[in-house]
């Protein structure tokens, strides 16, 4: 992969991990709701279940920023792009669709098959 790819994936990953950390500070801005201000229990409880969904958006957009951050670590070390599995060169149109993968799309596909046939 050339330097121009890397740079870009580099910003398009940079740009991703901050949208996710804007994104939490306003979920911590915003979670603060007084139960007294809520007339009755279904609003309460609808106002609680509106509040768990958005704090397990939150847990796993924190699973997606770990990934990004080993993405940028990869790219920093050299190994980004390169499956995990073959050592095969992961190619551009996969990374631009999925820039935190570590498989090239034949792994991923085995790797899949192998879970459905787990389930």
């Amino acid at each position: 992969m050339n330097q121009t790819d890397l740079q870009r994936f580099k910003t398009m990953l940079e740009e991703s991990r901050q949208t996710l950390l804007q994104s939490a500070k306003r979920t911590l801005e915003e979670s603060n709701f007084d139960t007294d201000d809520l007339p009755d229990e279904i609003d309460l409880a609808s106002s609680e279940y509106n509040q768990s969904m958005v704090f397990r958006l939150r847990d796993r957009e924190k699973f997606l920023l770990k990934k990004i951050d080993k993405a940028l670590a990869r790219i920093d070390d050299g190994s980004f792009g390169i499956c995990e599995r073959c050592e095969e060169e992961i190619s551009v149109k996969r990374l631009e669709a999925r820039p935190v993968t570590t498989l090239c799309i034949r792994c991923k596909e085995e790797q899949e098959k192998k879970e459905k046939s787990y389930s």
